[in-house]
């Protein structure tokens, strides 16, 4: 019987395959955004609900978004911030750290 990989052999073997990296990267833009939304709103005892008025969408697409399941436009992220009572800020930052 073959022996099982570590799940660390597996994920390098899977990020080595064409668009991979980039998959995964889109992945976890999607979930950081999601996240912070999702904290933000608990923040300001908001339900889904209530943001999605706010914001002009309905519940489920919240959720959606919440749970990282769609990459938002900008002027998304725009309604989202402003039915949060933030200021959306967009950055780039350098993939190794120099020096």
């Amino acid at each position: 019987m073959a022996e099982r990989k570590a799940w660390s052999d597996k994920r390098a073997e899977i990020m080595n395959h064409p668009g991979a990296r980039e998959g995964y990267e889109a992945a976890r833009i999607r979930f950081e955004l999601g996240e912070a939304v999702r904290r933000r709103r608990e923040e300001l005892d908001l339900t889904q609900a209530q943001l999605a008025e706010r914001a002009g969408l309905l519940q489920p697409a919240v959720a959606r978004f919440e749970a990282g399941g769609s990459m938002p436009t900008i002027p998304l992220l725009e309604r989202l911030a402003e039915a949060l009572e933030l200021r959306l800020s967009v950055t780039f930052e350098p993939l190794r750290e120099t020096g």
